[in-house]
């Protein structure tokens, strides 16, 4: 599903759009932000991130948006899902952030399909956590989580934490994400 990239960015950028538009990002490029940030282990800006640069090219790193996978994506779209869920029910605010995303990623009949399963039955931290390799995914995802949500229910609440333990998250690493979405 190539669509899933563009449905992940288009639901960030409905999230953060004045933060996105302003600092010239797309939505892909948000996301994999917030997730070196909380990998940086309290680096000044400028150093590498810990695990380096990628040896595929120089100077890139696992963090760049163009270096998600569709496998990335589709992880991230579904704890999206899941985070909106997290207090029994996808409330009216969400589902339109959802549907205009979308709509403006063209997603085909099938995508939808998917897409609509997953949101009859999401899936659980447990399921996500499993499928997660790296550090570097393991940020990712959980600001997607973040990025879903305003944590305003002790549900929402819960879910990131135990999120956050099931992808071996520390707080500092939780932190930089709430630091990074607050900037």
């Amino acid at each position: 599903m190539a669509e899933v990239k563009r449905v992940l960015d288009a639901l960030v950028r409905s999230r953060r759009g004045g933060l996105a538009a302003s600092a010239a990002l797309g939505g892909l490029a948000l996301l994999t932000g917030l997730a070196l940030r909380a990998t940086q282990e309290g680096a000044p800006s400028g150093e590498a991130p810990a695990g380096g640069a990628s040896a595929a090219k120089p100077g890139a790193t696992p963090f760049e948006a163009g270096a998600l996978s569709d496998d990335d994506a589709t992880l991230c779209l579904r704890i999206m899902v899941s985070a909106s869920a997290a207090d029994g029910v996808i409330d009216s605010r969400e589902r339109e952030r959802l549907d205009a995303a979308v709509a403006e990623s063209g997603l085909d009949l099938a995508g939808r399909q998917w897409l609509a399963r997953e949101l009859e039955d999401p899936a659980t931290i447990d399921e996500i956590a499993d499928r997660v390799q790296t550090p570097e995914t393991g940020a990712r995802v959980y600001a997607a989580a973040r990025l879903a949500i305003d944590p305003d229910t002790m549900q929402e609440r819960t879910f990131l934490r135990m999120l956050a333990e099931a992808l071996d998250l520390d707080e500092d690493a939780v932190a930089r994400v709430e630091t990074g979405l607050a900037a």
